[in-house]
């Protein structure tokens, strides 16, 4: 077991109706509120309308647009002069993943007199932020139980992963009827995402008997409990399982004594949704068996074969190599048998960039350092091989 130091310091406020704590929360953090969201199906569900009142003695300036893959320009930038100008107090994130991504930036950006990006690119060390709550309404990104987000620049093809400990929420609010109404390829997608969260944590060496039992269990938690709520949208205990699993995957309590595995399926992904913008989970999906076919070898099978018997139930007699394969198809049909795309080309990617996006991966994203290392022409053949 590799050392560690970790501290979690995010409030978690977990069930049904949790979102009536709102006004004692926000009190502790003064009364000019920036309210961050992204389109219109917080209004649509009626929590906007929830939040206002429940905060109708607050001060609130309104972001509102912010898109999935959370862009710097203009959201991070409007969001960092709103803050400015209207001396925010406290950032209340509303709505999925990417809208507290943005917040995270802008909560940063609201404490630094220069360009943000400088922050967002380590340029310069992030030294304060503005306090974070949010109200969750998607089981995907775990952002709100980690200290980071992923920015996008569109205009430089850039998806930056920013983590720094200023920016854990303060409190997050998890109420999981929320995700009742989310629609399937959404659900999936987010499933897809954590699914990944883990598996970048699990696929490393050396693991940990305790680690390795908590990444299969979040594994079957999320493979189990996806196909219920594909049957039944408001199964409660099913949507609260997801959630939970979700909320843990990235903030690295299930790696916990665990080496680090260099994340190369979501630095691939962020490559692809950075250049075409496509959904961040759904990348994922395709990709994965794509990888793990790729790396697998004599000194990657023990970790694959493991995966196979704990968490798709695979004959554990069978020779290693064997169960690996197994588990590599299991996962593709998995997804597919969920409802996600499994090739690049439904999602409108084509052959035409693959090489200056695997070169763009090389560069940044330090995989010749990974559990299982990769360089350019690794990189662009799990990207065609997934076309």
């Amino acid at each position: 077991m590799v050392n560690f130091n970790y501290c979690a310091p995010t409030r978690l406020i977990f069930g049904k109706n949790v979102v009536e704590q709102l006004p004692e929360v926000m009190n502790q953090f003064g009364r000019r509120i920036l309210l961050t969201y992204g389109g219109g199906s917080i209004k649509r569900s009626g929590l906007y309308d929830k939040v206002k009142s429940l905060l109708k003695d607050k001060e609130i300036f309104e972001l509102s647009g912010i898109a999935p893959n959370p862009k710097y320009n203009p959201s991070v930038l409007d969001g960092v002069r709103m803050c400015k100008e209207h001396q925010i107090d406290v950032i209340l994130a509303v709505g999925g993943g990417s809208v507290l991504d943005c917040s995270k930036a802008i909560a940063a950006g609201a404490k630094y007199d220069g360009e943000p990006w400088d922050l967002i690119t380590y340029k310069v060390k992030t030294q304060a932020a503005l306090p974070i709550v949010d109200i969750i309404t998607m089981a995907a990104t775990g952002s709100e139980f980690d200290a980071g987000g992923v920015i996008s620049r569109t205009e430089t093809n850039d998806k930056v992963a920013y983590i720094d400990d200023h920016l854990w929420p303060v409190v997050s609010f998890i109420d999981p009827t929320y995700t009742f109404t989310v629609p399937k390829i959404q659900t999936v997608a987010g499933v897809a995402d954590a699914i990944n969260h883990i598996m970048e944590q699990y696929f490393s060496s050396p693991g940990n008997e305790l680690s390795d039992g908590f990444c299969e269990a979040g594994f079957k938690t999320l493979m189990r409990n996806v196909r219920i709520v594909l049957e039944n949208p408001e199964d409660y205990e099913a949507r609260a399982n997801i959630f939970l699993a979700c909320t843990y995957s990235c903030n690295d309590i299930y790696s916990l004594g665990i080496a680090p595995s260099g994340w190369p399926m979501h630095a691939i992904e962020h490559a692809l949704s950075a250049y075409y913008d496509i959904t961040h989970g759904i990348g994922l999906a395709i990709i994965t068996p794509r990888w793990m076919q790729h790396v697998l070898s004599e000194k990657t099978v023990e970790r694959f074969a493991k995966f196979g018997v704990n968490v798709l139930g695979i004959d554990k007699n069978l020779p290693a190599m064997e169960i690996a394969q197994k588990s590599i198809d299991g996962m593709y049909q998995f997804y597919e048998s969920i409802g996600i795309p499994m090739h690049l080309r439904e999602v409108g990617i084509d052959e035409s960039r693959v090489r200056e996006m695997a070169h763009h991966i090389a560069v940044n994203e330090g995989l010749d350092k990974a559990w299982a290392p990769l360089n350019e022409d690794d990189i662009a053949a799990i990207i065609t091989a997934s076309l």
